[in-house]
């Protein structure tokens, strides 16, 4: 039997100091880049302040708000310093609409339009975390770079790190994030199909997946070095996140983790 259809408090956009913006786009917490909980309960997405105070001074409190997410991973979990350096050195309020800044730090998904999110600060660290437990990739490639937030965190230890985004909206946001942080030479962004990877630079080291298929694409499979781990949700209605480690030419160990929650994960580009 489907699920009903959760009602999400940003389907008709949110109120910055310009108006109101256009996110939304219909997302609940059924398809928002977040960790499920026992008895499927999904990480909390929160609504929006409607009062201006707070995030017109979040730019003085932007760093103690990124320490208290950085204590929060701590405190589930999250045990590589590598990571947590590298996001408490992004300015995650910077990837949100303005009318969302001021839940940046929280424990939560985001809407950041075409009916995508911006993960929730727990998921983005443990795929990561895992992804590079006791190694240090050189080579990455991110599928699904969204507003540019993974990559940003990644591009603080990784040496190259490639991104795809397909939607033409979210590519030009994400650009447009890495040139204002002055990373955007440091991250090679595409604009093209994620689920056919970068086959002309690969092999990665590592590959990371923010979007859930039904299956794990063959071509990034394929794309993986040997020796190599990728991470990415899976499934439809039950997610999970599954680690695979490429161990021969031909061979792939298979690890499931977490249950979480995804957008879907689609082929082809949109302009």
């Amino acid at each position: 039997m489907r699920k009903p259809v959760v009602p999400f408090p940003f389907a008709n956009g949110t109120t910055n100091r310009f108006g109101r913006s256009s996110l939304g786009g219909g997302l609940s917490t059924a398809n928002s880049n977040t960790r499920v909980f026992a008895q499927g309960r999904t990480a909390p997405i929160v609504p929006v302040l409607r009062h201006s105070a707070v995030g017109a001074n979040l730019g003085l409190n932007s760093e103690r708000s990124r320490g208290m997410m950085i204590h929060r991973l701590r405190n589930q979990g999250i045990q590589d310093e590598r990571v947590l350096d590298a996001m408490m050195s992004v300015p995650r309020h910077l990837f949100v609409d303005e009318g969302l800044a001021s839940r940046a730090y929280e424990d939560a998904a985001l809407p950041i339009g075409h009916g995508q999110t911006i993960s929730q600060p727990w998921v983005v660290a443990r795929m990561i975390s895992v992804m590079c437990e006791n190694r240090v990739p050189v080579k990455v490639l991110e599928v699904g770079a969204g507003c540019g937030y993974q990559a940003a965190v990644l591009a603080h230890f990784v040496k190259e790190v490639h991104t795809i985004e397909r939607i033409r909206g979210l590519y030009e946001l994400a650009r447009d994030h890495l040139r204002a942080l002055k990373l955007i030479t440091r991250v090679r962004l595409v604009f093209g199909d994620g689920m056919a990877g970068l086959p002309g630079v690969a092999p990665f080291d590592a590959i990371i997946i923010a979007a859930a298929g039904i299956k794990i694409p063959q071509a990034l499979l394929e794309q993986l070095a040997i020796g190599g781990r990728l991470i990415a949700p899976e499934g439809s209605t039950a997610q999970r996140l599954i680690l695979i480690e490429r161990t021969g030419a031909a061979t792939w160990r298979r690890d499931e983790l977490e249950s979480v929650r995804f957008v879907p994960l689609r082929a082809g580009i949109q302009s």
